[in-house]
């Protein structure tokens, strides 16, 4: 099984201040999911719209990014990666964009909610 991540949108899923420095959350999303790939014998793929000013790099998941910034650009390199594989019927797309995962069904894959995959490899911090 093939996990594609729709980056910004698994960022969002929290108001802790990502907004402020974007690459640090891009960073951060890319960190957990390398541990998660890494425990877990996943491959993953997460798609940013565009690449921060300095790189991001791994060297156990694919980073990708939209060719141009623009509205939907994300969604379109997302869809682009589910149509060019030979078995998009084992691959998730994790989002909560009802457009995209819309158009994941109708690719051949299946969504994931984003909100649900961020609790999974990032554990929302419980107070005593």
């Amino acid at each position: 099984m093939r996990w594609i991540v729709d980056g910004m949108n698994v960022i969002g899923t929290r108001p802790d201040g990502w907004w402020k420095d974007r690459r640090r959350a891009m960073a951060r999303l890319v960190d957990q999911l390398e541990r998660w790939a890494s425990a877990e014998g996943r491959d993953v793929a997460v798609v940013f719209e565009q690449p921060p000013s300095q790189p991001i790099r791994s060297t156990v998941i694919e980073i990708g990014y939209a060719p141009r910034a623009a509205a939907n650009s994300a969604d379109d390199e997302i869809i682009r990666l589910v149509r060019a594989d030979d078995r998009p019927q084992d691959i998730i797309v994790v989002t909560s964009d009802t457009a995209l995962a819309d158009r994941t069904r109708t690719a051949g894959a299946d969504a994931y909610p984003a909100t649900t995959f961020r609790n999974l490899i990032d554990p929302p911090h419980q107070s005593d």
